[in-house]
């Protein structure tokens, strides 16, 4: 390591802990094959003052993706084989069923069980294992788009196809990875934690922050092949070696996991076998984080430089952006401050009319707006043309007006300005007769409240926010997953007096209608 190298390495360890402040971490760095970083914080336990070392065991969440598709590909090298026993996983689908190749790269068209539990009234803490996983997916009747089409994220995929490969095995899921991808990596303790409500060593994710003190989470789902990795930094050193070490094999795992994914009408996409595949710093990079109350995970691969960064957090602080600055320091790249430019014009509540969701633009400060419209909340950077977002969303005018693009989902659309709708009073029941679920909106005080209902409970109210014209927001501030779905748009259909109808959806369960019942 060069002294320059060194210097910027020692200034990224010193600042981590205080940029991403909580309970404990740990960061790896690797260049060339070889580790220049190996570096651990803080506790993993801190109720049990268990320090926080590069043995910690520690949820990989969604970074789980890869190597489920990795044993996918060993047992099924063109996954072909496995879409009979992916459709029979959907007896209750009307629409042509996505192929296992379209889960691998998140293009099945399905709605992410994640968030379709919050609509059947999954209480944000409340168990959720194998049978509730079963109800939600075997009951999808219709997809979002045909499988193929578009980018969505979507969890079950994952799930889906570790279940059809254990399945066709014949063999537990948990000892395949064992076998063909964890012992073959050299990954000594990874396992498929499935059950997130403990690690073996007390390893502990907390929530909170700073300001508020941390406490740790409350889990009680069951994962297995979209996020169930158990691994220490170690272990996730090993993968990543392994992945310099195979990089001239065509036929390595990571090699066929990075090769080059598109659409059904050839448009590249960005997404594939369960890695994102960008530019960063003018590079490819190929990477994944990963989420649960309590964890935030990232890791990330440059092969030009043949770097790679790994970052761990206990509590949820920005892996994605420690790892950004992690590899920024290694390749010794100033990232530039951004040009401040005023806030546009055209900030304001507009309809997606495609998907029926709202799209919410706001100042962020610092030449940057903030869209609320896809699965969270995006910060894009305005730019001297005009535009905001580079790479991936983007926000253009044009001769139509404001005009929408994910280049990353396949999808582009022109944005209609939230008009004055008059849809009558909203306050009712409302039932979806396709997931056979109730939307319930109250008045109280003067005050609007909506909440879900279904197969797994009642759902708790929250305050509706109005958007403009016919739609409203139902906040999701907590669910199962990670992170919430997003805020649901509701969009109503103006009746005589009352609204008749209801419009449900988020950027990953959208189109979904509810008739008024009461």
């Amino acid at each position: 390591m060069t002294t320059t190298l060194s210097a910027r390495i020692d200034r990224l360890l010193e600042r981590l802990p205080k940029a991403f402040a909580g309970p404990g971490g740990a960061i790896a760095i690797l260049q060339d094959g070889e580790v220049i970083v190996r570096h651990a914080w803080g506790f993993a336990n801190a109720e049990r003052r268990i320090p926080f070392t590069p043995r910690s065991l520690f949820r990989m969440c969604s970074v789980t993706k890869q190597f489920t598709c990795a044993l996918a590909l060993d047992q099924h090298p063109d996954l072909a084989g496995l879409d009979a026993a992916v459709a029979a996983r959907l007896p209750s689908l009307l629409d042509a069923p996505p192929e296992a190749r379209h889960l691998a790269h998140n293009q099945s068209g399905l709605r992410d069980y994640w968030a379709m539990a919050m609509l059947h009234g999954a209480p944000a803490e409340s168990d959720f294992g194998d049978e509730e996983a079963r109800q939600v997916i075997s009951a999808a009747r219709t997809l979002q788009f045909p499988a193929g089409t578009r980018f969505s994220y979507c969890n079950q995929n994952f799930r889906i196809l570790g279940d059809v490969v254990e399945e066709r095995a014949g063999r537990p899921f948990a000892d395949l990875l064992r076998e063909r991808v964890f012992d073959r990596a050299g990954m000594e303790t990874a396992f498929l934690a499935a059950d997130t409500r403990a690690l073996p060593d007390g390893t502990e994710g907390y929530e909170g922050s700073q300001a508020t003190g941390f406490r740790p989470a409350i889990n009680r789902i069951i994962w297995t092949g979209d996020a169930g990795l158990g691994a220490c930094l170690d272990d996730m050193i090993a993968w990543e070696r392994f992945i310099d070490a195979t990089r001239e094999d065509a036929n390595s795992l990571y090699r066929r996991l990075s090769a080059p994914v598109t659409f059904e009408d050839g448009a590249p996409a960005i997404y594939g076998f369960g890695l994102n595949r960008n530019q960063t710093f003018g590079r490819l990079v190929t990477s994944h984080g990963g989420a649960l109350r309590g964890w935030r995970s990232h890791r990330l691969h440059v092969p030009e430089n043949r770097v790679s960064v790994v970052v761990m957090f206990n509590h949820l602080s920005d892996a994605h952006a420690a790892a950004l600055d992690a590899l920024a320091a290694v390749l010794g790249i100033d990232r530039p401050a951004k040009t401040p430019f005023p806030a546009p014009q055209w900030l304001g509540a507009y309809l997606d009319p495609d998907t029926g969701l709202s799209a919410r633009i706001e100042d962020a400060g610092a030449g940057r707006v903030r869209l609320r419209h896809g699965h969270s909340a995006e910060v894009l950077d305005l730019n001297d043309d005009g535009t905001a977002g580079e790479g991936g969303t983007r926000l253009r005018v044009g001769l139509n007006g404001l005009r929408l693009e994910r280049p990353q989902d396949n999808y582009a659309v022109g944005l209609v300005p939230a008009g004055e709708v008059e849809c009558g009073e909203i306050a009712g029941r409302y039932r979806c007769a396709e997931i056979d679920a109730e939307l319930t909106v109250v008045e109280a005080g003067g005050a609007l409240y909506g909440a879900f209902s279904g197969r797994l409970g009642r759902g708790r109210m929250e305050a509706l926010e109005p958007i403009g014209g016919n739609m409203w927001a139902l906040p999701c501030p907590r669910a199962l997953d990670h992170t919430p779905p997003g805020d649901w748009t509701l969009a109503f259909q103006p009746g005589e007096s009352i609204a008749s109808r209801v419009t449900v959806g988020c950027w990953l369960a959208r189109g979904l209608v509810y008739d008024r019942v009461a």
